[in-house]
């Protein structure tokens, strides 16, 4: 409808046609800054793409759940999908279901996804609650704790401006992080949700 909107333009006021595209591409720019501006901070996005194609490092955390200790090391060979999370985050709580999801579907062809908790409240960790609330979310995969955020330090926050904490990373067979959400939520039919899970299947597929 635009398009022969545009070229009905054309044929009868070339003045018109332009103020109209003017005002499509202005509209464009607008709708895309806000989206950006209320996802992820511009920062945020330049360090993820500052990191992608480097080398996981490895991480220092306890306390893990639905799984003995695990380094990174110990899922060479797999995809992995690193996820922080806390209590009380609702980008956390939103993207739960696309985490199980992704679990439930890819896992058996090789996708290791790992939670880990990072605490936020005034109120000092209670290990217990935290289980507590990942199995609320429905977490089946394994899950550790990041205490005093030193992985997340290392990851992502540290000589950065980085300020979303709800990163995700995904890494492939060969320990290398090829995608980052750099905070925020994804859900299915979303744009972020389906750059994620398409990433995961290309890197599947790769040996």
């Amino acid at each position: 409808m635009i398009r022969a909107s545009i070229f009905y333009l054309g044929a009868q006021a070339p003045l018109a046609r332009l103020t109209l595209v003017a005002a499509v591409w202005l509209l464009a720019t607008v709708v895309a800054s806000r989206t950006m501006a209320q996802d992820q901070p511009p920062k945020d996005l330049e360090r993820a793409s500052q990191l992608i194609g480097t080398k996981a490092k490895n991480w220092q955390v306890e306390g893990w759940m639905n799984s003995n200790p695990l380094q990174l090391k110990d899922l060479s060979g797999k995809v992995v999908l690193v996820r922080w999370w806390t209590e009380g985050c609702p980008f956390c709580v939103a993207t739960a279901p696309s985490l199980n999801e992704f679990y439930d579907q890819f896992h058996s062809r090789g996708l290791e996804v790992i939670g880990f908790y990072h605490h936020k409240s005034d109120e000092p960790l209670d290990v217990q609650r935290v289980y507590r609330y990942a199995k609320q979310l429905g977490f089946e995969f394994p899950v550790a704790i990041d205490y005093d955020w030193q992985t997340l330090r290392t990851w992502w926050l540290d000589n950065s401006e980085a300020s979303w904490t709800s990163v995700s990373f995904l890494i492939d067979r060969r320990g290398t992080i090829r995608h980052i959400h750099p905070g925020g939520q994804y859900v299915q039919g979303d744009n972020d949700y389906r750059a994620l899970r398409a990433k995961i299947e290309q890197l599947l597929v790769e040996k």
